[in-house]
């Protein structure tokens, strides 16, 4: 609400009227309750703002695409191909319900919906999944029965993956995101993001920005595949692929609306689970090196180092950004009409209250009165309260995939040595802080660690380093392992030692993972850190590293 109420005030403040304003606005929650996180509000009226959303964009911003259905960040937790797009597609019928039962007509709305789905490795099943979307798509619009063609049509935009780039032999990742790209440019995409080589070590540089952004201007002006539509269609290969794909995806679908439709499913944990396990059935295949990944698993570097060191990358000062943000703040404050403000936020508490107005309608008004984004979702968590989500881990997926395996089998025994040497097994607790909603790597790491005999819990998201710490101490963990994404590892970790030091937790191992550039690994372990460990990180070998670092400290203590 607070981002789409700006931009419009942003542009109607330059003399742009909101009737002439063209764009798209994710507004797809479902998602998030299902993998992404950035939630605030529970289901019901996160749902609200949805429809709200989708009400006033109809009515009052024509071009504007008022929901982008997300199946990306399903992709990117671990989905499947079929669950990806089953996931998807089930959220975009629970969308049209919500803005249908607001009495806006089907072919109002629905020619503005739009989808965003991921593009993996997996180059045929990709471009028949795509191919499969739109089928499937035009089947369940059906019985809205729609008079407007457009209805029917999914239009989609599409990303390069960012999970199947590796942090070890960076540069190969120039070439994952070329075929991905190419997925999806036969695929039918309407638009498409292209991930730069450094993303599984920070975030982008200039140099390998333009790399990206060229690799897509190569496609589009040098190759011709533009040029002609569906140009796989007829191959027999392609064909079944996505007849397959869209026969499968139907069965899930049919399974969602069984249950009430998706709001319902999310609530029960169905797509969160199959997620989880289709994730960790993933990872166990890469660490078996059963799929592989070049450069990670297989045909490694000469010199057997990890080559993200001779990448330059960029670092981004979080004091810094954070100083400069606050000082804003206070400038906005200090210049703004107070009173209206404070009226602007009251009238968006009192529609919460009563359920009448429109919410996007009430943040346009409070963003003129210069209400800041947190002072607006603190108007609606007044009332709507803030969502505290069921952490979903797995168990036996990742560990079934290894049965029979020595390698494994010994660091289960070393485990089950330690537990009978001291009367306990080793605790780990899987700390996710900061605004950091990506949560695939700790739950992989969750139910890998459990099933090789670790005594493990999974911490709540959003945590700060404060809680995460009174939560270590509380369960007498042995170990406090931080899974990072978001680049707050710099301030979030140092922080964490700190307040185990102050609570008494000094024999409290940290270890950090995620996306941490190699250049703040020696930052990380000159403040405590125990070892860091980046994306491609084979986790027995981890696991085994951390269950030695468990006995040096039980020796020393």
């Amino acid at each position: 609400l607070p981002v789409l109420a700006g931009y419009i005030v942003a542009a109607e403040e330059q003399g742009v009227d909101r009737a002439l304003l063209s764009g798209t606005i994710q507004n797809d929650i479902l998602k998030e309750f299902m993998v992404r996180n950035t939630y605030i509000y529970p289901p019901a009226p996160s749902m609200r703002i949805v429809a709200d959303v989708i009400e006033y964009a109809t009515q009052k911003m024509p071009r504007f695409n008022p929901i982008s259905v997300s199946g990306y960040h399903m992709h990117e937790a671990g989905a499947t191909a079929v669950q990806e797009l089953a996931f998807t597609l089930a959220d975009g019928v629970e969308y049209l319900r919500g803005g249908v039962g607001r009495g806006l007509g089907i072919d109002d709305f629905a020619p503005r919906v739009s989808f965003f789905f991921a593009i993996g490795m997996n180059f045929f099943m990709e471009v028949a999944k795509l191919r499969a979307a739109r089928l499937l798509w035009s089947e369940l619009v059906a019985p809205f029965k729609p008079r407007d063609p457009r209805s029917q049509m999914l239009r989609t935009h599409c990303q390069t993956s960012g999970v199947s780039l590796a942090a070890e032999d960076p540069y190969n990742n120039v070439a994952r995101t070329t075929l991905e790209a190419l997925a999806a440019v036969l695929g039918g995409t309407q638009s498409l993001h292209t991930n730069a080589l450094d993303e599984a070590l920070a975030l982008p540089t200039p140099f390998s920005a333009r790399i990206a952004r060229n690799t897509q201007l190569i496609l589009a002006e040098e190759t011709s595949i533009p040029n002609v539509i569906d140009p796989l269609g007829g191959s027999y290969y392609v064909e079944s692929l996505t007849a397959s794909l869209a026969a499968e995806a139907r069965k899930l679908i049919a399974r969602v609306e069984g249950m009430g439709g998706m709001t319902k499913a999310v609530e029960a944990g169905l797509p969160q689970r199959l997620i989880g396990e289709a994730a960790a059935r993933k990872q166990a295949k890469i660490d078996r090196g059963e799929d592989v990944v070049v450069g990670v698993n297989k045909y490694r570097p000469p010199d057997g180092k990890e080559t993200g060191e001779k990448v330059d990358l960029l670092d981004v000062d979080n004091a810094a950004v954070r100083e400069a943000q606050i000082a804003r703040l206070k400038a906005l404050r200090a210049n703004r009409d107070e009173a209206a403000c404070k009226n602007a936020l009251a009238a968006m508490t009192r529609a919460a209250e009563t359920g009448q107005g429109n919410l996007l309608e009430l943040s346009v008004t409070a963003s003129r009165a210069r209400a800041s984004l947190g002072e607006m979702s603190d108007a609606l968590e007044k009332v709507f309260t803030r969502h505290r989500a069921q952490i979903h881990a797995v168990t036996g997926v990742y560990g079934s995939a290894y049965e029979g395996d020595e390698g494994f089998a010994k660091i289960k025994e070393e485990v089950d040595s330690f537990a009978r040497e001291t009367g306990r097994r080793p605790r780990l607790l899987v700390a996710k802080m900061g605004q950091d909603g990506h949560d695939r790597g700790a739950k992989v790491i969750a139910t890998s660690f459990a099933d090789l005999g670790f005594e493990v819990d999974l911490g709540a998201l959003f945590q700060t380093p404060g809680e995460a710490a009174r939560e270590a101490i509380e369960n007498d963990v042995h170990v406090v392992g931080v899974s990072s994404q978001a680049a707050g590892h710099k301030t979030l970790v140092p922080d964490l030692i700190e307040e185990l030091k102050r609570l008494g937790g000094n024999d409290i191992i940290v270890v950090c993972g995620g996306v941490v550039p190699a250049q703040d690994y020696g930052f990380l372990m000159d403040r405590g850190v125990a070892a860091v460990y980046g994306p491609g990180t084979h986790i027995p070998t981890a696991a085994a590293e951390v269950m030695a670092l468990v006995r040096d400290r039980h020796r020393r203590s």
